[in-house]
């Protein structure tokens, strides 16, 4: 349990279910709080590059939030458009989610994971991580990747004893 709770958000991109439905929001917004983080606001859109975008978009600008992580919408079918509509938005990539959770994904699943387009980075000093719709990958950033970095205590760095600086030369 985390001594520095977070104030995170989780967004589903789905054609395909509803929010009742919704076993990998289901999981992340379980296990952040589990972890000691606050569930700020949970929510399904459609996949839809605006729809997407106005939801983080108002997240971005809500100074409550500090962690959006987004499920759904990162493979390489057509209706897949959640790297398209976040990229825009972000002020900062973070290169290395993607090549990480790819690494680690590969492990469980093979080649398979080369479809996987995660993405992460930081738009107005608020962290977003992009993670694919299945609850196994879910789990797997969650787990391996983001309940580490969203912990203070992780060492030798995290992204949670980070945040007083994120606003430096923000003006």
């Amino acid at each position: 349990m985390t001594s520095f709770p977070l104030n995170i958000a989780v967004l589903t991109l789905s054609d395909s279910r509803s929010l009742a439905e919704d076993k990998s929001g289901a999981y992340l917004a379980e296990a952040l709080q589990a972890a000691g983080h606050v569930l700020i606001e949970r929510d399904l859109v459609p996949d839809d590059v605006y729809q997407m975008r106005a939801v983080i978009s108002r997240w971005i600008a809500d100074g409550r939030i500090q962690v959006i992580l987004t499920t759904g919408g990162t493979g390489v079918t057509g209706r897949d458009s959640t790297p398209e509509a976040i990229a825009p938005l972000l002020d900062k990539q973070i290169e290395g989610f993607g090549e990480l959770f790819r690494q680690i994904s590969f492990a469980e699943i093979g080649p398979s994971t080369l479809q996987s387009r995660t993405l992460a980075g930081m738009a107005n000093a608020t962290l977003i991580f992009c993670l694919p719709g299945s609850t196994g990958a879910c789990r797997t950033a969650w787990g391996q990747i983001l309940q580490p970095q969203l912990d203070i205590a992780t060492r030798p760095c995290n992204f949670a004893s980070m945040f007083p600086r994120f606003r430096e030369g923000q003006q």
